[in-house]
């Protein structure tokens, strides 16, 4: 075929091409005046904290000399300089800004946001779009917060109604749903980005109370706490977190989650959550064949803590669980989190396969602690925190009460109630709720032993070994100490 003649035939591919395609443009989504809708009540929040500037280490490069620059990326460092000054702690704490998003869930002033983006701050301020277009700066009070979650509720004071938005009915979101988010990505305020629903039910950090949505929508630093909506313009989930090497990767909360949290906090400001006292394992394959279970389903209870509401109700070792109020169970995470949702002191029917068959006992719910928060001591008073800010770390003493909670016999090692983002300790996969056993293969039970290791061998060999138990599991991490 000569070039005239593919020329000739190219307009005609076009305009085929053009028609074809048409009805499938057509079915796309306008997100224009969803934008314009939901925009008003999507809030920026910012954040103060102070902090201490710690001590330059040893060996610290000089990045200027008196000539002047000597590199591309001497005018990048030369900002730390004033904090590095003769290698001396500065006098007074810096303090230290951050920034997030939020929604407005009542016209008086109620915002949902995650607790991460308020965490330890001093001071927060939200920043609210006006009918004009203009920002309205409101000092922000924390009414609650639930670590486990990441979800907190805040209170502005105003006169004027606010504008808000609605929790969809989460059992209604589909995976492949067009979805839209708005945030405060990089400070760049109510941007909007859309995509679709990836899936449903993710677990990315062995947190039992973990169920995010996934969305390919675009999710920066600084969209935490910012509404995921529905084409209705509803809030299906609350951005929280993403993959750092993946693209198009980000995870929200379920406004199912949202709804049952935000509403406790408002009501009392505290989360309760049912406990039985067991210890449990998933069933694999192996074990469902090994005793006769058609199916690898359900919750194996590997031991029962005496006096708890498990043994008081007969539940025994070796028993799986596999529904829970007729919710089936499909692994330990599972029942969990069903369990976690459950009021302490209700009755809760158990389906449990023991013995080549299904029997039913129903168990009284205690209350299980709140893991990774301060827990009272044996004599009531709150146990000491120590912060360890070269590690990004909080620990306290293990004591009954928080050994009960986490289902521990032995009344040992160092609670973990708080771990920093981006620190040693958050890169070791450490998570508040944990509890140090061992450092370098040495017992730990107070703060003092714990910082003698780390001074005499962890400083000098620039990591530590922690032998730690997580939701009655022993695993080990390896935390690498910044020189």
């Amino acid at each position: 075929m000569t070039i005239r003649n593919r020329l000739f035939f190219l307009p005609i591919f076009v305009l085929v091409f053009t028609l074809t395609t048409l009805p499938a443009l057509a079915d796309l989504p306008n997100f224009t005046e969803l934008a314009k809708k939901a925009g008003p009540a999507v809030v920026n929040i910012s954040t103060q904290k102070k902090v201490v500037i710690p001590q330059q280490k040893p060996g610290m490069p000089k990045f200027f000399d008196e000539n002047g620059p000597r590199t591309p990326f001497d005018d990048f460092f030369k900002q730390f300089e004033r904090y590095f000054k003769d290698g001396q702690r500065r006098p007074n704490p810096e303090p230290q800004r951050s920034l997030g998003s939020g929604f407005i869930l009542s016209k008086d002033g109620y915002i949902a946001t995650n607790n991460h983006v308020v965490d330890g701050a001093d001071k927060i301020r939200v920043n609210i779009l006006d009918d004009n277009g203009d920002y309205e700066s409101y000092e922000a009070k924390i009414v609650g917060t639930d670590p486990l979650t990441d979800l907190a509720l805040l209170k502005i004071e105003t006169k004027r109604d606010l504008p808000t938005l609605e929790l969809a009915d989460f059992s209604k979101v589909e995976v492949g749903q067009w979805v839209l988010a708005i945030g405060n990505p990089f400070g760049l305020d109510h941007t909007v980005t859309s995509g679709i629903v990836s899936a449903l039910g993710r677990n990315i950090s062995n947190n039992p109370y973990d169920n995010f949505l996934q969305t390919d929508a675009s999710i920066n630093p600084g969209n935490s706490g910012g509404p995921l909506l529905n084409l209705k313009g509803e809030v299906i989930g609350i951005n929280t977190a993403i993959i750092a090497h993946g693209q198009g990767i980000g995870f929200a909360i379920p406004s199912s989650t949202v709804k049952d949290i935000i509403t406790k906090l408002k009501s009392d400001k505290k989360i309760r959550r049912g406990w039985i006292g067991v210890s449990i394992t998933n069933v694999d394959p192996n074990m469902a064949q090994a005793l006769g279970l058609n199916e690898a389903e359900g919750a194996f209870i590997a031991q029962v803590v005496p006096g708890e509401p498990a043994a008081k109700a007969g539940l025994l070792e070796g028993d799986i669980i596999l529904a829970v109020n007729g919710e089936p169970v499909a692994d330990s995470t599972e029942l969990i989190r069903v369990v976690s949702a459950l009021a302490p002191g209700t009755t809760a029917k158990f389906t449990v396969f023991r013995k080549d068959k299904n029997i039913t006992i129903n168990v009284k719910l205690g209350e299980r602690g709140a893991e990774g928060q301060k827990q009272p001591s044996e004599k009531g008073q709150p146990a000491p925190d120590t912060d360890i800010k070269d590690l990004g770390l909080t620990i306290t003493p293990l004591n009954v009460d928080a050994a009960r909670s986490l289902g521990i016999k032995d009344i040992k090692g160092l609670l973990i109630t708080n771990v920093a983002p981006e620190s040693p300790a958050s890169r070791a996969e450490l998570h508040a709720g944990d509890v140090i056993l061992e450092a370098n293969l040495t017992p730990v039970n107070t703060v003092k032993e714990f910082q003698k290791i780390l001074k005499t061998q962890g400083e000098k060999r620039g990591a530590m070994l922690l032998k730690i138990v997580r939701q009655q599991q022993i695993m080990f991490r390896t935390m690498t100490l910044e020189k």
